[in-house]
């Protein structure tokens, strides 16, 4: 997920995303408790699935799509609703030229946040941990607002919106990689332009229904044991307001995962874990 520091613009000043996010806690503490079996569930093959494309986008090689038709026969429903509220961009075929200016995006990130190994220098050059009052998360995101604006607008692969890291047995951070985000209002031509759709899997956040204003309590809504709000609620505009919520067609810009330090195969440095690591990033233990 992405700090508040820089929800503002990404969201072209859309109040409702940055309500939601003032309640990350309780949503944290929510989707914990309903999604305590999903991120083990997850089997992270490299295949690309062709799907049709959700709420918008073209015909595309959809990985969620792909883990939602696994979930169905697995009656893992957890997993399906997820996939009702993501979208990629669309697979385009690789050529030799791509692969050379993926190669040569992950190498100007390598060298631009090496120095960030230690999780201190991070922090005192900007970067600051989404959501500290969670605890235990598969995953930390170190969010530089600065970056995330500009990146709205520009993009230079030594400036990514955020860092990622994980725990050791120690308790001691790990840098393992680093997100670039886009507007919203991005194209696939201009996420292409950045990193190839060849090689990388941009995605977004679709077809939210969070609840009404100053009603943060509604939350933990169920209906028939499934949550009404949040990234594994109602999928529909319709539902959403049959519920009295308040639908997001699209939350936050286009978001990437670079597994910076996973060898030197493209594949694996820019395979989507998104399932896993990202939407799971706050489905750590809330004090």
């Amino acid at each position: 997920m992405l700090g508040i520091v820089f929800l503002s613009p990404l969201d072209g000043g859309n109040g409702m995303v940055r309500t939601f996010f003032k309640h990350s806690t309780i949503v944290a503490a929510l989707l914990a408790a309903i999604s305590g079996q999903i991120h083990a569930q997850h089997s992270h093959d490299h295949s690309d699935p062709a799907t049709p494309a959700v709420h918008g986008s073209t015909t595309s090689s959809d990985p969620m799509a792909g883990m939602a038709g696994m979930a169905d026969m697995a009656g893992d429903w957890k997993m399906t609703a997820m996939a009702k509220h993501m979208a990629y961009s669309a697979t385009r075929p690789l050529t030799v030229q791509d692969s050379v200016r993926a190669a040569y995006v992950i190498n100007e990130l390598r060298q631009a946040i090496a120095k960030y190994q230690d999780v201190k220098v991070a922090e005192a050059d900007g970067y600051k941990m989404f959501a500290p009052e969670i605890k235990n998360q598969p995953q930390y995101h170190f969010t530089k607002g600065w970056n995330a604006v500009r990146n709205q607008f520009g993009f230079d692969p030594a400036r990514p919106t955020s860092l990622l890291y994980r725990k050791n047995a120690q308790g001691d951070f790990v840098l393992i990689g680093a997100m670039y985000t886009a507007s919203k209002r991005a194209s696939e031509e201009d996420l292409n332009a950045r990193v190839p759709l060849s090689v990388a899997h941009w995605h977004r956040h679709i077809n939210w229904c969070i609840p009404p204003r100053g009603q943060k309590d509604q939350w933990y809504q169920t209906r028939k044991g499934r949550p009404v709000f949040g990234p594994l609620g109602v999928a529909t505009e319709a539902e959403c307001k049959d519920a009295g919520g308040r639908f997001i067609p699209q939350a936050f810009g286009w978001m990437l995962h670079a597994n910076t330090f996973a060898g030197n195969d493209l594949k694996s440095i820019w395979h989507d874990d998104h399932m896993m690591d990202h939407d799971h990033a706050m489905l750590g233990d809330a004090k």
